[in-house]
């Protein structure tokens, strides 16, 4: 499994344990690495999966409206925990950082094949192919290299959340 997965399935269980806990945020952030985190997990893939919970909690109640635009019939807080922060992690990497958006779904839904249900995994992809094709109407995705092996440095992350919040 590479780095960047296993990052986002970590930043899952932050997101998870947050959300279950109903915990603050911070806290979750601080004690996951030494509660609950894998001790295998490389650095770099620990600063990229915490930057990418820490950035999904901060930005909850954007995505949960982009995800309740395209969940008929369903309610955020009717759907299963794994399922909403599955669907939360990558519509935060569709709005925030420069992963590409195809890229971001098949990470959710091999993330959803490992965590959740076949029928979740359904339910997961119709909605984010829904909300790439209304966000690809909106701001298409232009000069985005498909993900490198190397996990971003935290200042290149910074950078381009900076430069997303500006535009």
């Amino acid at each position: 499994m590479g780095s960047r997965r296993k990052a986002r399935e970590c930043a899952l269980q932050m997101l998870f344990a947050a959300d279950f806990a109903d915990a603050v945020p911070e806290e979750v952030l601080k004690s996951y690495w030494v509660e609950l985190g894998d001790t295998d997990v490389e650095e770099t893939a620990r600063e990229f999966a915490t930057r990418l919970a820490a950035g999904t909690l901060s930005h909850v109640d954007v995505l949960d409206e982009r995800i309740r635009s395209r969940a008929e019939h369903w309610r955020i807080s009717r759907m299963a925990i794994v399922d909403r922060n599955i669907l939360r992690l990558a519509v935060y990497e569709f709005l925030y950082k420069p992963t590409p958006r195809t890229v971001a779904i098949n990470e959710a839904l091999e993330i959803a094949r490992r965590f959740s249900t076949y029928e979740a995994t359904q339910f997961i992809n119709g909605i984010l192919d829904a909300i790439k094709r209304d966000l690809d109407e909106q701001q298409p995705q232009t000069h985005v290299e498909p993900e490198e092996v190397e996990l971003p440095s935290e200042d290149e992350e910074q950078s381009t959340d900076n430069e997303q919040a500006s535009a």
